[in-house]
């Protein structure tokens, strides 16, 4: 740890810029040495949430197509909160809404941020490791249609080895629950 003084930005003032899918607001602030600056922020949702569901020897993830990347990726299901919704509540609407399930206990696993340099918003990371039942996924949305995929977690460990697992929330959640002894470590690679 340092053992500097840490000075903080001031906020002048803040106005929205974009308000999208993506709300973006510019802050007016002045810097530790008196200069002042404007900045942007991607304040769009309150939080995020996402869930990593174990089914024995299996991981249950989302398959889907993401436009920005043009492919489709693993990710885990997940999305945005409400700001009237707690983020395990979040994370059980999600859960259901993307992949039919409905989680009988989640584990609080894990809070980041994406981008903590542009992005205002946190991540909630939860683990499923008891049964489900079955929901009603929600198939309204013609650009979110989500599959269900079930790999293995040798599978998934491989697939992270060789870099074709993009999803910050998935390579997050797999480490920090074998950090947490709740999967087991990461499988070597040959």
């Amino acid at each position: 740890m340092t053992s500097e003084i840490e000075q903080g930005w001031e906020t002048l003032s803040r106005r929205e810029v974009y308000a999208g899918r993506v709300r973006i607001v510019e802050h007016d602030v002045v810097l530790p040495d008196g200069t002042p600056s404007s900045y942007e922020i991607d304040e769009s949702v309150p939080f995020a949430v996402a869930t990593l569901v174990v089914e024995g020897a299996h991981l249950v993830l989302a398959r889907q197509y993401r436009y920005p990347l043009d492919r489709w990726i693993y990710d885990l299901p997940g999305g945005a909160g409400h700001p009237t919704e707690t983020p395990e509540d979040a994370a059980r609407r999600e859960l259901e809404e993307e992949l039919g399930l409905i989680a009988t206990e989640l584990v609080p696993l894990q809070t980041f941020f994406v981008n903590p340099g542009r992005a205002a918003w946190p991540v909630h990371l939860f683990l499923c490791v008891a049964e489900t039942r079955s929901g009603v996924a929600d198939t309204s949305d013609p650009a979110e249609q989500v599959r269900h995929a079930r790999l293995g977690l040798d599978d998934l460990d491989a697939a992270i080895a060789r870099g074709e697992i993009v999803d910050p929330a998935l390579l997050i959640a797999r480490a920090s629950a074998a950090a947490r002894g709740l999967l087991p470590p990461l499988a070597p690679t040959p």
